[in-house]
């Protein structure tokens, strides 16, 4: 099966499931995507003891979209680009300290408590594996992926100031939470007696500091070039090479193109560079261009994470691990939040129940399971994909829908709180 006919079947399933879910279950778009598509496989397993070669055909299928591949190296460029470009950049910067620290201390901090926390689990239930892989997991868990609930919290009212943590520190620990799992990847193969300080610090250095300069080199590109014209079709263009393009350089030059994406959408949808570059009418195209891929990416991302259940090997006691893995997880992060939170607490003021309403609200999604598939056959890979599959789904099942009662039950309509 060629990558058209490949990519035809996602563009159809992803449709489809979009329609059932607008006319039907009316979800949140990506919930409800990746609800049908769970259903929908269920029903390939069901059908497919009837028909033997139907389940082996659709693996087949799965194993030829490189899930890794099609996120990590294509599609996670666009949705970086995409959510910094939306993102309110004034309550950005309002808040650009705690949203640092949350996406670098953070992400850190609940890779080490993860990864020990899994080690001793696992060897407490029998399970020999290393500390180094278990620090890879945790690092693979830790980035957030809050796509799919920011349109509940926006409907249900949220304060400005912390929907602009939760989508900041989530535009910021994806880069930083790949960039801190390609280290230990690379400590992990090398061993950890060859791993040396300046190794790891010169690997975090090019990655995130090239990723940073690349971003705003790229962005000044994209400021030139849009201001010495005014035609929409052409500006649009120009957005998309330089996303296209950008991530194309940073992996050649091995600096971080999550990071760079990031940077280069705060850039080109800062206001005062939107007033200087674009027209009304190149600022409404550009933006709905950009809403439309964005959307079109998460769609085709949630039918694939949904496939996915089809190639793994779903036994009870991974399945068991998950579940208390879940529990770490949400523990780690709440942790991990908290003491930054409290750090910032007399400088900058916290709206009530931040730091619940992030745990609950970070969800995890295709980043973590993109990552935990890149894992050696030796780095206990099955049993990490497994654990990080079912976090990922009680993530996005439980965690995503349930999001919007928390926060109503919070009353954040009905408080004081500076919006």
């Amino acid at each position: 099966m060629d990558l058209f006919t490949i990519l035809t079947l996602l563009i159809v399933l992803s449709a489809i499931f979009g329609f059932i879910n607008e006319k039907f279950f009316k979800l949140p778009e990506t919930i409800g995507i990746m609800i049908i598509t769970i259903l929908f496989t269920l029903g390939i397993v069901i059908f497919g003891s009837l028909s033997p070669g139907l389940v082996e055909t659709a693996k087949a299928l799965v194993l030829k979209l490189d899930f890794k591949t099609a996120l990590l190296d294509i599609m996670l460029s666009f949705l970086l680009f995409a959510g910094a470009m939306h993102t309110n950049f004034d309550q950005l910067k309002i808040q650009r300290y705690p949203i640092l620290i949350f996406a670098t201390v953070g992400v850190v901090l609940s890779t080490f408590m993860v990864g020990y926390s899994m080690h001793f689990l696992l060897h407490l239930l029998g399970y020999d594996v290393k500390l180094i892989y278990c620090l890879l997991f945790g690092s693979l868990i830790s980035p957030t992926d809050p796509i799919a609930v920011l349109g509940i919290l926006k409907k249900a009212g949220v304060p400005k100031k912390l929907e602009a943590k939760i989508v900041g520190e989530s535009l910021f620990n994806d880069g930083i939470a790949v960039v801190v799992f390609i280290t230990i990847f690379q400590i992990a193969k090398g061993g950890e007696a060859d791993a040396g300080i300046s190794e790891v610090l010169h690997l975090l250095t090019v990655e995130v500091g090239g990723g940073i300069i690349l971003g705003l080199a790229l962005g000044f590109i994209a400021y030139i070039m849009m201001k010495a014209i005014d035609s929409y079709a052409v500006e649009v263009m120009i957005t998309l090479a330089i996303v296209t393009g950008g991530y194309l350089v940073a992996s050649h030059f091995h600096a971080s193109g999550p990071l760079a994406m990031v940077v280069t959408g705060l850039i080109v949808g800062h206001d005062t560079i939107r007033d200087t570059t674009m027209s009304k009418t190149v600022e409404m195209y550009v933006d709905k261009f950009w809403e439309i891929l964005d959307m079109f990416f998460n769609a085709i991302l949630f039918v694939m994470i949904g496939l996915e259940m089809l190639v793994l090997e779903w036994k009870t006691q991974y399945i068991a691990l998950g579940l208390i893995a879940t529990l770490i997880v949400l523990i780690a992060r709440y942790l991990s939040l908290y003491f930054p939170i409290l750090f910032f607490r007399k400088k900058l003021k916290f709206v009530k129940h931040t730091n619940i309403v992030m745990t609950w609200g970070g969800l995890r999604g295709g980043i973590s399971i993109a990552l935990a598939l890149s894992l050696a056959d030796n780095m206990n890979r099955e049993l990490f994909v497994t654990i990080t599959y079912v976090i990922v789904l009680f993530s996005i099942l439980v965690q995503g829908l349930s999001v919007k009662k928390l926060v109503l039950k919070l009353k954040y309509k009905t408080s004081k709180v500076e919006e």
